[in-house]
């Protein structure tokens, strides 16, 4: 097998949670310039069809949907969607998620429930309902957006978000199990935990302790349009067959500090 081939997702069709933007658009400019059928879908179903527009516009089958991955009955409708126009689902990128600043002493239920209703139950249910056809076919990649905020506590002077950094550890644990659960499915399982990216979530932590984190980052720069590209791809094609229950952590290499 050439290393094109492993690397080649012609045929493929994936499912981007909040494709419209951000990190999900960045992904789903990757599966397109491999070769797949992308669905994008987000509460934000305008952003969606427009990113889709955008891709279709070089060729490629896209197509946007509203979801709020909160919502199982919505959930649904964007997998019978998929199913009924693609005919299969090869790959899903969880990606949707929130975020709330506050102290944990001061931090309203309300907001809690949020940044957990998204990001981990809503991780749980797409997975759920995409799995069904996933296990029913044999085969499938699972990818899931984690954070390095998920990996340990931060600095409360610039990310004082104790919700955001719990959920994100669940997504890393939730990961690794599912893959303990599906493996016999040949389902694999595998999580990315980006470190600063200039997204719409990040971009105010991000402005108030630039300098903090590029002291922090050994690479002394924030991450760009183009570095989560090749790591969603390799984890979403063949390449990346034998590896699951694993996370990849892309953060210029603030982690090892």
């Amino acid at each position: 097998m050439s290393i094109e081939s492993l690397f080649d997702l012609s045929g493929k069709t994936a499912i981007i949670t909040g494709g419209g933007r951000g990190l999900g658009e960045q992904i789903a400019e990757g599966f397109a310039e491999a070769g797949a059928n992308i669905v994008l879908c987000s509460r934000n179903e305008e952003a969606c069809i427009a990113v889709a527009n955008k891709l279709s516009k070089n060729g490629v089958n896209a197509i946007g949907l509203k979801c709020d991955i909160t919502k199982k009955e919505e959930i649904q409708k964007v997998v019978e969607k998929t199913v009924d126009t693609f005919e299969q689902i090869d790959i899903l990128v969880n990606n949707s998620g929130a975020t709330w600043g506050a102290p944990a002493v001061d931090m309203p239920i309300e907001a809690w429930e949020k940044v957990m209703n998204v990001n981990v139950t809503g991780t749980f249910l797409m997975s759920q309902e995409v799995g069904k056809h996933m296990i029913s076919q044999k085969k499938g990649k699972i990818i899931n957006i984690a954070s390095i905020a998920g990996l340990g506590g931060t600095d409360p002077r610039f990310m004082d978000t104790i919700g955001y950094n719990t959920s994100k550890g669940a997504v890393l644990t939730f990961t690794k199990d599912l893959a303990a659960k599906w493996g016999q499915f040949n389902i694999n399982v595998n999580a990315i935990a980006p470190g600063f990216f200039p997204t719409k979530m990040s971009a105010t932590i991000m402005e108030h302790g630039q300098d903090y984190f590029m002291e922090r980052t050994p690479l002394k720069r924030f991450g760009t349009d183009q570095d989560l590209k090749g790591v969603a791809l390799f984890l979403a094609a063949k390449a990346s067959d034998f590896i699951t229950g694993d996370v990849i952590i892309v953060d210029g290499g603030m982690h090892v500090l």
